[in-house]
């Protein structure tokens, strides 16, 4: 029989302290995302985004997929009722923000054009739905 893992609130909340990780849930939405995309639009390190995504990741708000080289990300609801209304509440709120706008109209462009951004070959952020962006449908 599996054991239980308890929901950790402190780490949840610590994960969502953090500017560049509300950057990633932010560009991740309702989207899975490669992990390349994130480096390219955020302008950090790879090391850096990765060890962000890992603390998301352990924090139980965001999962992985490998898909050959290519590592994709996605947010995941956590198991915890209220921290999932909070996740909800704060990606709401990150949509409002000019400045994670900004980040998600990068998102966009780098999506259309992936080869401008040194992008070529990478797979193209997929949404939820199945679709990248309503400019690339």
């Amino acid at each position: 029989m599996p054991r239980k893992v308890a929901f950790d609130m402190l780490q949840f909340f610590q994960a969502l302290g953090d500017s560049t990780r509300l950057r990633l849930l932010n560009l991740m939405g309702d989207q899975e995302v490669c992990v390349c995309y994130f480096v390219e639009i955020l302008g950090a390190p790879q090391p850096k985004i990765s060890r962000h995504l890992a603390y998301l990741r352990n924090s139980g708000v965001v999962s992985a997929r490998r898909e050959g080289k290519w590592m994709h990300y996605r947010i995941v609801m956590p198991p915890h009722d209220g921290a999932a209304q909070i996740l909800r509440q704060t990606l709401d709120w990150l949509k409002d923000d000019k400045a994670m706008q900004a980040d998600r109209a990068r998102l966009t462009k780098a999506c259309c054009s992936p080869a401008k951004y040194a992008l070529d070959g990478a797979p193209v952020p997929t949404a939820i739905s199945g679709q990248c962006c309503e400019a690339c449908a």
